[in-house]
């Protein structure tokens, strides 16, 4: 939850911050000066960068929340009873030892979304965030495909 609240924070000041740039972009433009007229531009499609990059960021969460809930919901997550270190997050050596299971899983059953998303969730808990994020894109492409 706090994750969440901390996510939202960052996007309403980036939307905050993204009115002034725009607001800026204007005045430069007003100026009538070439250089300013061209940083004006310039700060307009920087934005444009920024929101298109905040959607997808949000999309991706929201998407990748609702397959948590239907696994959930059916009963198909594992059981979290992985050690932990006082931070709270899993002990890496323990998380390690459970991933092999789940990347056998894709392995066999490449087209199931299911599969793709536990095996983000154990790259997760082993601390791999890039690869969780790449195998919890593949789950939704293929939620989204293959159904």
């Amino acid at each position: 939850m706090r994750g969440r609240i901390a996510a939202i924070t960052m996007a309403v000041l980036l939307v905050i911050y993204l009115v002034f740039v725009v607001n800026y972009a204007f005045v430069l433009i007003g100026t009538g000066v070439g250089v300013a007229i061209a940083m004006g531009i310039a700060l307009l499609v920087l934005p444009l960068i920024a929101a298109w990059l905040l959607y997808r960021e949000i999309a991706f969460v929201l998407r990748g929340e609702r397959l948590v809930r239907i696994m959930g919901a059916a009963g198909e997550l594992p059981v979290d009873d992985l050690p932990r270190l006082p931070s709270g997050r899993a002990e890496a050596a323990a998380a390690d030892a459970q991933f092999p299971a789940y990347k056998e899983a894709v392995e066999q059953h490449p087209d199931s979304w299911r599969a793709w998303l536990l095996l983000g969730l154990a790259y997760d808990a082993s601390g791999d965030r890039s690869r969780a994020r790449w195998a919890t894109r593949e789950a939704i492409k293929l939620e989204r495909t293959v159904g």
